[in-house]
């Protein structure tokens, strides 16, 4: 700050010159002392510059807040903005108008397709945006050494971008093994962010005693991966933020809200992790959150906190987070503090959204985007590679859980035919999943079989494959696997639907192959699409979502089997074990 502006500041705070606004009338939120209070609130070029009784201040423009409550920004903690299939800026249309001020994003997804030059992307697109989009540099590319992601990024790669300062830390640190067992080149990069100041975000789902503390012992300062309240005592116990999430997929927040305490609930932030636009545009955002805490018992302050001063102490946002001189006028002004209907929504004192509507023009970012296109490399695929040569009927089966990634692991006899490859039958309820490497030419397709996510006609395949983003694609033949494999190759990315040889809805994403170039409506039109077909055309699981359910199917790093593009992965064991079982 320059002194011209601090001096206004002050003059503007000690009442010697107008403010440019005063919001009136209101209840203001001190998340401070925890009380809601009758008083205004003088803004000055962008900043509070003061908080006042109640006509104590004037200002160029007076906001009637007439009795609204007025309550600081809310703050998502952790989101991958590319699991929305949107845009940085198309995103921002859609969260701001809930509330949403700032996000702590993790381009995990983007970076494991198309290396650094995906965070470049991001960073670029998002510079001008209302919105504050603070980034966390990936800590895993490729999350681990079990598949073929775009890139790889050391840790001495990730010493330039841990100079910006829109940079917090490092994301996710998906390798808890790799931390447990103090491993040079996991090690290496965590010291790469704490030399530069940086926070190290956690991700250590079933860890438990010792293996917890040693996770811990890296520096872990937060973990969004708690699914049970025994899980979150444990962490909080080690000195970790806990992230209660609640996205699309993963609906943790309503399991741990029984285990925030008055003594506790400082730790405790607000996230959305994977978040698509069916959810924002039926539930909200970080608002929706707040509703959900509120139903199940807990105090509007202590939920707002969670979604404001808490996240803001955690990631060392200091000038954010609660009501204050000198902290940036980012407000949302509410109806009442039980469903937390969003009516104005202000960031550095300027209306960004009111009645649901998002205000300012969304910045032109044509070209942005070149580095991210033409990102399939996928050698000699053809339906022959998914046939398994199956030693006898006794396999190994990935159980589906609904409204978790978190998977079960079977031992199951299954039909085969004549060639020994695996005979699909409806009434057990398992099909064939695959995953085809399209980074690298390497010809790879990893084979397993999957259970629970209830098709039992044609196939679906997608891009989108958590986390290395690989082809991912699950059906009861073979024909069909490999049409849906084939359009979506041909499609540069994309997801596919096909039922007897025929493609019969598709959604191209041609930003990496996991994002797309349209708006949020027609994102969420296409996936409506694609999801009822799924259902009812294909008979897919309608207590699951159809494309996220299979997205996760590929990620090693959660328990309990998955696949990659290598094979068959025990997350127990981590490591890769046969399809036949003994």
């Amino acid at each position: 700050m320059v002194k011209n502006a601090l001096k206004k500041l002050i003059d503007v705070a000690a009442g010697r010159v107008q403010a440019d606004i005063v919001i009136r009338g209101g209840k203001i939120a001190d998340v401070y002392s925890g009380l809601f209070i009758d008083a205004d609130l003088a803004i000055c070029d962008g900043l509070i510059a003061a908080i006042g009784e109640p006509g104590s201040y004037s200002g160029h423009e007076i906001i009637d807040a007439n009795g609204q409550y007025v309550v600081p920004g809310f703050i998502d903690s952790h989101i991958h903005i590319e699991s929305s299939f949107l845009s940085p800026p198309e995103l921002c249309r859609l969260l701001v108008p809930h509330g949403a001020c700032a996000i702590i994003a993790d381009p995990h997804e983007i970076v494991n397709v198309c290396g650094l030059a995906g965070l470049d992307y991001m960073l670029k697109t998002s510079e001008n945006l209302p919105l504050d989009i603070k980034f966390m540099i990936p800590s895993c590319v490729p999350s681990t050494p079990f598949e073929h992601s775009g890139a790889t990024i050391d840790a001495a790669a990730m010493n330039e971008p841990l100079r910006n300062e829109r940079v917090l830390g490092l994301g996710e640190m998906m390798d808890y093994e790799g931390v447990v067992n103090a491993e040079d080149r996991v090690i290496d990069k965590i010291l790469s962010a704490l030399r530069h100041g940086k926070f190290i975000d956690g991700h250590s789902p079933g860890l438990e005693g010792r293996t917890l503390s040693a996770y811990a012992a890296g520096m872990i300062h937060t973990d969004h991966e708690c699914s049970t309240v025994e899980e979150m005592q444990r962490r909080l116990e080690r000195g970790m933020y806990i992230m209660l999430r609640q996205g699309s997929a993963c609906h943790d927040l309503e399991n741990l809200i029984a285990g925030i305490t008055n003594e506790n609930s400082r730790r405790c932030l607000l996230c959305s992790d994977d978040l698509q636009p069916k959810t924002i545009f039926d539930k909200g955002h970080i608002d929706n959150d707040l509703r959900l805490c509120v139903k199940h018992g807990i105090d509007p302050m202590t939920a707002l906190r969670m979604a404001t001063l808490n996240a803001a102490e955690c990631f060392g946002l200091k000038d954010r987070g609660g009501f204050a001189p000198g902290l940036r006028a980012d407000i949302v002004l509410l109806d009442n503090i039980q469903d937390f209907r969003v009516n104005s929504v202000f960031i550095k004192g300027k209306r960004v959204a009111e009645n649901g509507r998002y205000l300012p023009a969304l910045p032109v970012t044509t070209g942005a985007d070149l580095s991210l296109r033409g990102s399939f490399h996928v050698k000699d695929f053809s339906e022959k590679k998914l046939a398994m040569s199956l030693k006898n009927e006794n396999v190994w089966v990935i159980d589906i859980k609904p409204s978790t990634v978190v998977t079960g692991k079977s031992k199951v006899k299954v039909k085969i035919d004549s060639s020994r490859n695996f005979d699909f039958d409806p009434v057990l309820e398992i099909v064939k999943i695959a995953v085809v490497e399209r980074h690298h030419n390497t010809g790879n397709v990893g084979l397993g079989l999957i259970r629970g996510y209830g098709i039992r006609r044609g196939a679906v395949a997608i891009s989108v494959a958590h986390d290395s983003h690989n082809i991912i694609a699950a059906g009861c033949s073979d024909s069909d696997i490999a049409a849906a494999v084939k359009r979506v190759i041909t499609m540069d990315g994309g997801a596919a639907l096909v039922a007897d040889g025929n493609v019969i809805d598709e959604m191209p994403l041609p930003l990496g192959g996991i994002m797309s170039d349209q708006n949020g409506e027609w994102v969420d039109s296409k996936l409506k699409s694609l999801q009822k077909k799924a259902v009812e055309e294909l008979g897919v699981n309608k207590d699951i979502e159809p494309l996220m359910t299979l997205c996760f199917m590929s990620l090693p790093v959660i328990p309990e089997l998955k696949i990659t593009d290598m094979g068959l992965f025990d997350a127990a064991v981590f490591n890769f074990i046969p399809l036949e079982a003994t």
